[in-house]
């Protein structure tokens, strides 16, 4: 679902951000504060990055993407490569890249790992806030020299991929994570998701984007689900890859 009804409003923490941060609100048609006040959510401009985060107590942290560090590094050095469930799944061998439409890109990502595997990603992002995140967090990345050439492969856009009609260029893959309750005992999983869900909501419509996605002219349409949950609308897979946490279903609609 887009963004919820809920009051967000942005911030700005660093003096020398005014305009950037004043033009992102204008964007986002959210209203500007100069100190915190009685909102559901902040979008705070930092002197580092673009940080989302929830009014209350015991609220979790702020979210912010970050391609750089913590699991993401780990992952792209030491994880299996083309040989993980994720790489498998969207059809990457050692001599074919297939681009992808990540068609529910939220934070990125597994579509990160799919361009430092060498893939062409197109992210498709349809809440604006979250957007706004995700093209911080590349534009971050982008200079670091070692991430530039991954990032390169990356395009970000801000839409709902149910108004998407006709694809061209039509990518080889579309992929889907549908938003559902995250069961890891990862604290920091548990963090960014129950906020971005407080945001955004759980998608409601994942039948629908399986729908437009087998519509599409691809020769694949990646589905990611947790392990034990039932598929999607009840539709059969042609086959299924399983990950640790979770698994993927893969549909072949040509």
């Amino acid at each position: 679902m887009p963004d919820t009804a809920a009051r967000i409003a942005l911030i700005c923490e660093d003096d020398q951000k005014k305009d950037q941060a004043e033009l992102l609100a204008a964007r986002l048609a959210i209203p500007v504060l100069a100190e915190k006040d009685n909102c559901d959510f902040l979008l705070a401009v930092t002197g580092d990055r673009l940080e989302l985060r929830q009014s209350g107590a015991r609220t979790p942290g702020p979210v912010f993407v970050d391609f750089t560090s913590g699991t993401l590094r780990y992952r792209r050095q030491f994880g299996g490569g083309r040989k993980e469930a994720l790489a498998r799944a969207v059809g990457l061998k050692a001599n074919r890249c297939p681009s992808v439409l990540d068609a529910t890109a939220g934070l990125g990502r597994d579509s990160f790992i799919l361009a430092s595997l060498g893939c062409r990603v197109l992210l498709v992002e349809r809440s604006a806030i979250i957007a706004a995140l995700l093209e911080d967090g590349l534009a971050r990345t982008v200079r670091d020299p070692e991430l530039a050439a991954i990032v390169a492969r990356m395009q970000i856009i801000h839409a709902d991929c149910l108004t998407l009609d006709h694809l061209a260029p039509s990518p080889d893959v579309i992929y889907l994570d549908p938003m559902y309750p995250h069961r890891s005992k990862s604290a920091l999983v548990k963090k960014e998701m129950r906020l971005v869900r407080a945001l955004v909501g759980d998608d409601s419509d994942a039948s629908q984007l399986l729908d437009w996605a087998l519509g599409q002219k691809v020769a694949r349409v990646v589905v990611k689900r947790p392990q034990g949950a039932p598929t999607l609308d009840d539709r059969k897979p042609a086959f299924v890859i399983n990950g640790k946490n979770s698994r993927f279903d893969i549909y072949l609609p040509r």
